[in-house]
C-alpha cells in the first residue's frame, strides 16, 4: 500500500482527463483530514486546509479491462492534488447475474458491494470511516449476456468471436457511498448511477484474432479486450463516452458530484445547465465550510449552495425533480425501466424482421442499393407508406442504414438476412415466423396445462409439404453453420476414421468434420424427404466423396456403421423414454473404444443465460421433449455403455459431450 502526497488542491481535478490505464474497478475513497467526530451536511463537505490535502484510498479489484494495481498507478493525472492509499477491495465477486433485471443493475450492486466493504473495513481498522467512497464496476455485454474475463485462450476466442462485427454495450455502475461516524457507530448513505456506451467491433479475421489472443492481453480483461492497448485496433466505432470503456464515465461522475454537493439555487434552475463537464470554478463550490462564517472573498453565492439541502433528505434528487418540499423531503422516482419497457416491445421488433424476410426485404437491397422506400415498395409488391415505416424500423434495429441516397443493408443483414448467404438466418426467420409465432400463441396453455397436454391438443401434419420441409431445412443449416466449426473442434477426433451424424440433415456438420478431420469419412443419416431435399439446400462446390448421404428413420431403420455416432440438437426434441431406446439402438451398434458425441444446450445449477430460454419455451410449445443438466446426461450415456463423460463448451447457445464406449463386462 502506498501514499502519495500532492500539493494541489482537490478543485484541480476537474480539469484532468481520465488516463487510459486507469482499470475499471478501482474504488476511489476520499478521506478528509479533519478529525471531525460528527457527519457534516453533504453539499457542505470541507476541503482540507492546502497543507494537509485530502488522502485518496483506492482498493483495486480483480475484474478489469485496464491493467491490475501497480506501483506506477498513483503517478496518474487523476490522483494529483490528493493523497492516497491504494487498498485492496476483498468483495468477492459472486452476485447472481440472473437474478437482476438488467446487465446495468448488476454492475451498480458489485460497485456498491466493493465500496461498503471498503468503508466498513476502514470503519473497524481506524475507528473511523472514510467520508466518501466512491466505487466502480464496468462490464460488458452482448444480447443480455455478462462477458467475464475469459479463463483460457479459446475461451477468449469464443468471447471475441461473440463480439466480431457486432455492436455490444459497455455499462459501468457507480456508488458514492457517503459515511459518517457518531459515538462509534457508522453510518452509510448510497447514492448510485450508471453510464452505457456501444461499442462496435469490426469483421475481424480468424488470424487477426488470434494474433491478439497470443498477445496474452485478453486474459485479465472482462469480455477479452482492452480498448486503451491492442484491444483498440479491433473497435470499428464508438458511441458514448469513451472513457467509460476505459473503466470510468468522468463525465458522469463529474456531474453527479455537482449535483450532489453544489446544486443550483431555485432561482437558477431555469438558466443553469451542465451540458458537458462543469468548469474548474464550479468544484470549487466544494470547499464550502461549515456553518455562516464562510469567506467574505468568496461571495455570496458560495455561502448559500451547502445549507440548502443540511435539513432536508440525505439522498438528493437531481436538479429540478424534487417536490415541493422547499426541505427537498420529496421521495426521487425509481429509475428509468427502459430494459423492461424495451422486454414489452420486443415482439413487435420480432415481428418487423420476420415481415422484412418474408417480404425479401435484405435480398432486394443486397442485389440493388442505397434504393428510396417508393423503389422497394414496388419491387416487394407493398405499399409505399406500410413499406418506408418497416424500413425505418429496421433501421432503428441496426439491420438497415439510412442515407438522402435510400436505404442499405448493414453488413449483420448482408450476412445473415439475405437468403443466398453462406451463414444465413433467413431460413431460421421464416421458420419462427410460420411455425413458432402462432404455436407461442397457446404458451398460456402449455404453462397451466403441462406440455404433454397441449402436445396432444395439436393436430400435426401426417406429412410435410415440400416448402415447409425446406423451411424447417433451411432453419436448421443456418443453426449449423453457425456452430459447426466449434462442435467439430470441441474434442480432438482424429482417433475416428467413420463418424455416422443421426439427424444431419443438409450435412452442414459433416462437412466441418472431413475439414479438421482429412481421415474421416461421414455418413449423414436422416429422414427420406430430407436427404431428398438436401441439394436445394446444400451450397454448391461442396460436396466431398468423404460424405455419403443415407435415407433411414434412426428409430426403425438399422444404424449405418461407424466409430463416432453424433447427434446434435437430438436428444433435447425427445422425452427421456425415445431418448433412452435411440441411445440403446447407437450402443448397440457402436463397437468398444467408439465413441458418442452429443450436442445440446447442457443446463447448468445457475439461471440460464437470457439467449438460452427461447429455447426452453419451445419445448414447451412443440414437443415433449426437454432439456437436461450434465448429471443427467452422464447417467444417461453410462446407463448404456459409454464411459469417460466430457463436456466442452461451443459458444453461449451450445455445449458438446462425449463419450467412449466401454467394452463390455
Amino acid at each position: 500500500m502506498s501514499v502519495v502526497r500532492r500539493l494541489r488542491s482537490p478543485p484541480q481535478l476537474a480539469g484532468q482527463s481520465l488516463p487510459l490505464s486507469v482499470p475499471i474497478n478501482y474504488l476511489f475513497t476520499c478521506v478528509s483530514n479533519c478529525r471531525r467526530r460528527g457527519c457534516p451536511p453533504r453539499a457542505s463537505l470541507q476541503r482540507p486546509p492546502p497543507r494537509e490535502p485530502p488522502s485518496l484510498r483506492a482498493p483495486c479489484c480483480s475484474a478489469s479491462l485496464g491493467s491490475s494495481c501497480q506501483p506506477s498507478r498513483p503517478r496518474s493525472p487523476l490522483f494529483q492534488g490528493l493523497r492516497f492509499e491504494v487498498v485492496p477491495s476483498r468483495f468477492k465477486e459472486k452476485l447472481d447475474k440472473a437474478s437482476f433485471p438488467t446487465p446495468y443493475a448488476y454492475a451498480i450492486e458489485t460497485a456498491k458491494q466493493k465500496a461498503l466493504e471498503v468503508a466498513r473495513r476502514m470503519h473497524q481498522k481506524d475507528l473511523r470511516a472514510p467520508d466518501v467512497v466512491i466505487g466502480a464496476d464496468t462490464i460488458v455485454t452482448i444480447g443480455g449476456l455478462i462477458l467475464e474475463k475469459p479463463v483460457d485462450k479459446q475461451d477468449a476466442y469464443r468471447m471475441l468471436s461473440r463480439l466480431n462485427g457486432k455492436e455490444h454495450s459497455v455499462f459501468t455502475g457507480v456508488a458514492i457511498v457517503h459515511c459518517c461516524t457518531t459515538d462509534a457507530q457508522l453510518d452509510l448513505e448510497v447514492s448510485e448511477f450508471h453510464e452505457e456506451t456501444t461499442v462496435k467491433f469490426s469483421e475481424l479475421s480468424e488470424e487477426l484474432l488470434w494474433e491478439y489472443i497470443d498477445s496474452g492481453e485478453p486474459m485479465d480483461k472482462a469480455g477479452g479486450y482492452g480498448i486503451q492497448a491492442l484491444g483498440g485496433m479491433l473497435v470499428e466505432h464508438v458511441r458514448g463516452d469513451f472513457l467509460n470503456v476505459v473503466g470510468f464515465p468522468l463525465n458522469h461522475f463529474c456531474k453527479k458530484l455537482v449535483e450532489l454537493y453544489s446544486p443550483p439555487r431555485r432561482e437558477d434552475l431555469q438558466r443553469v445547465k451542465h451540458d458537458s463537464i462543469p468548469p474548474v470554478d464550479t468544484f470549487e463550490n466544494l470547499s464550502d465550510v461549515e456553518g455562516s462564517g464562510s469567506d467574505p472573498a468568496q461571495g455570496d453565492d458560495r455561502g448559500g449552495h451547502g445549507r440548502a439541502e443540511a435539513d432536508g433528505d440525505r439522498t438528493p434528487a437531481p436538479a429540478g425533480t424534487q417536490g415541493t418540499d422547499s426541505n427537498g423531503t420529496g421521495e426521487s422516482p425509481p429509475p428509468f425501466p427502459a430494459g423492461l419497457l424495451e422486454l414489452i416491445d420486443g415482439f413487435k421488433a420480432s415481428k418487423a424482421l420476420f415481415v422484412a424476410c418474408k417480404l425479401n426485404v435484405f435480398d432486394v437491397l443486397k442485389e440493388d442499393a442505397p434504393l428510396k422506400a417508393v423503389d422497394i415498395a414496388g419491387k416487394i409488391d407493398a405499399s409505399v407508406c406500410g413499406t418506408e415505416r418497416l424500413l425505418d424500423v429496421c433501421v432503428a434495429l441496426g439491420l438497415l442504414e439510412k442515407t438522402d441516397r435510400g436505404y442499405r443493408n448493414t453488413e449483420l443483414a448482408d450476412v445473415h438476412l439475405a437468403s443466398d448467404g453462406e451463414y444465413s438466418l433467413h431460413g431460421l426467420a421464416m421458420h419462427s415466423h410460420d411455425h413458432f409465432w402462432s404455436r407461442f400463441t397457446d404458451l398460456e396453455l402449455a404453462v397451466r396445462e403441462g406440455a404433454s397436454v397441449a402436445f396432444g391438443r395439436k393436430t400435426e401434419e401426417p406429412v410435410q409439404s415440400k416448402h415447409k420441409t425446406l423451411q424447417f431445412m433451411r432453419a436448421m443449416h443456418g443453426l449449423a453453420m453457425l456452430t459447426a466449426r466449434q462442435v467439430a473442434t470441441a474434442f480432438d477426433l482424429s482417433r475416428f476414421t467413420s463418424a455416422c451424424d443421426l439427424g444431419g440433415c443438409t450435412g452442414a456438420l459433416a462437412r466441418a468434420l472431413t475439414q479438421e478431420y482429412p481421415r474421416l469419412k461421414v455418413t449423414v443419416f436422416d429422414l427420406p424427404e430430407v436427404i431428398e431435399h438436401v441439394t436445394c439446400v446444400q451450397p454448391e462446390g461442396r460436396r466431398t466423396d468423404r460424405i455419403r448421404f443415407v435415407p433411414g428413420d434412426f428409430f426403425k431403420d438399422d444404424l449405418p456403421e461407424a466409430d463416432l455416432y453424433i447427434l446434435s440438437r437430438i436428444l433435447h426434441e425427445w422425452p427421456d423414454d425415445k431418448v433412452c431406446e435411440l441411445l440403446s439402438r447407437v450402443s448397440s451398434r457402436c463397437k468398444p473404444g467408439g465413441g458418442i458425441l452429443v450436442a445440446e444446450k447442457v443446463l447448468e445449477d445457475k439461471p440460464a443465460a437470457r439467449g438460452s430460454l427461447p429455447a426452453s419455451l419451445n419445448l414447451l410449445v412443440r414437443t415433449q421433449g426437454r432439456e437436461r443438466g450434465l448429471p443427467e446426461y452422464r447417467g444417461l450415456l453410462e446407463r448404456h455403455g459409454f464411459g469417460d463423460v466430457r463436456l466442452a463448451h461451443a459458444g453461449d447457445r451450445l455445449d458438446v459431450i462425449l463419450g467412449t464406449r466401454a467394452s463390455p463386462p
